[in-house]
């Protein structure tokens, strides 16, 4: 009988832990994303065009790039806080190594952070208040010659 018991309590345990993975997955999976076009104008005023996702609301910034496994070199994603804050990120549960630009509210790069480790949960700190995160394939901020600086427009920056 107690054998029984101890069976059925793993049962109900495993169902319950089967279940939350699930509930996780779902509530990741209805996470959408709406995609706009922008810029980088690097000091050179050399122009790089964007399709970027937009990380908006908490929902979508909690998510941001976690879990995806390929972004297209011309891809990124926006993370746009409503506010002009210190921001703090990390790469948990993110299979990509991406390249970071920190940005004001008028779209100046304040700071930028380049080949950020995948699944680390090491924080990567703006040092600054910013308003915006851009996130790119490792690599794009190098092979485009970001800097701080450099300006982003369109997508929700400076009112483009």
């Amino acid at each position: 009988m107690s054998m029984a018991r101890t069976l059925t309590a793993r049962s109900a345990a495993t169902a319950l832990f089967l279940l939350a993975l699930l509930f996780c997955a779902v509530a990741f999976a209805e996470v959408q994303f709406t995609t706009d076009r922008m810029r980088v104008v690097t000091a050179d005023n050399k122009v790089h065009e964007l399709t970027v996702e937009l990380a908006v609301d908490a929902a979508q910034r909690e998510q941001g790039l976690m879990f995806r496994r390929s972004m297209a070199p011309d891809h990124g994603m926006l993370f746009d806080f409503g506010e002009t804050r210190r921001v703090m990120m990390w790469m948990k549960n993110t299979h990509l190594a991406l390249d970071m630009l920190f940005a004001d509210k008028s779209g100046i790069v304040r700071a930028v952070h380049q080949d950020a480790v995948p699944f680390s949960e090491a924080i990567i700190d703006s040092k600054e208040p910013v308003a915006f995160v851009l996130e790119l394939n490792a690599g794009t901020v190098k092979r485009l010659g970001i800097k701080p600086g450099d300006r982003l427009e369109g997508a929700r920056i400076g009112g483009n």
